[in-house]
């Protein structure tokens, strides 16, 4: 089941800022969520539970179901490459993902929304499924009818973008839209997870 709870509680159960709002609040409060936050101490987890933990920040990043993340496991050891890699790629090239990505809204979950709401286009036609996987050489953009609404206003301007734009996207922030160059390498996607302890927690 995916969470739908307060979204900074994730932020500060994992350890780490994941969203750019949670940044100022894990400041604030850089301790886990609940009575016994402060006295919790994160050295003494064992290391299934480092493990566990990486696997939950890596769904919690990609806001991704158990079971959906599990399937994506499965495609990632089936591929050639190193199966952790494989696994990031997989969840970094997802049109919600990428839509995040390129600055298009603020947050994954705001990217999500989008999706399902039908704003957002590939190779110009309406993909409303968030776990949609891109393809090199793909154009997604915002449909024209959607281009006037705050959020792609405030997108359009820059107000969601990073600051170094992705390597393996071309993005063109006025223009609402941005294309897949290429398959994105682990180095350069920038994720707070040490993919091998969710290795180790799948292999186990």
């Amino acid at each position: 089941m995916r969470y739908t709870g307060p979204k900074v509680r994730l932020s500060r159960r994992a350890g780490v800022p994941l969203t750019r709002k949670a940044v100022k609040y894990f400041e604030a409060r850089p301790y886990p969520p609940g009575e016994h936050g402060r006295k919790t101490s994160r050295r003494n987890t064992g290391d299934y539970g480092m493990r566990l933990l990486e696997k939950q920040k890596l769904r919690w990043y990609y806001d991704v179901s158990e079971r959906q993340l599990r399937r994506y496991w499965d495609l990632a050891v089936r591929r050639p490459g190193r199966s952790g890699e494989e696994l990031v790629a997989l969840l970094e090239t997802r049109l919600a993902s990428l839509v995040l990505r390129a600055g298009l809204a603020p947050s994954i979950y705001a990217a999500r929304q989008y999706v399902n709401h039908g704003h957002i286009t590939v190779d110009g036609r309406k993909v409303d499924i968030p776990s949609y996987q891109v393809k090199p050489g793909q154009s997604v953009g915002v449909r024209d009818r959607s281009a006037g609404r705050q959020p792609f206003v405030a997108a359009a301007e820059g107000t969601y973008a990073d600051d170094r734009t992705a390597p393996y996207l071309g993005v063109d922030h006025r223009g609402l839209n941005f294309t897949l160059l290429r398959r994105p390498a682990r180095e350069e996607i920038v994720v707070p997870v040490d993919e091998q302890l969710v290795v180790e927690y799948y292999s186990r």
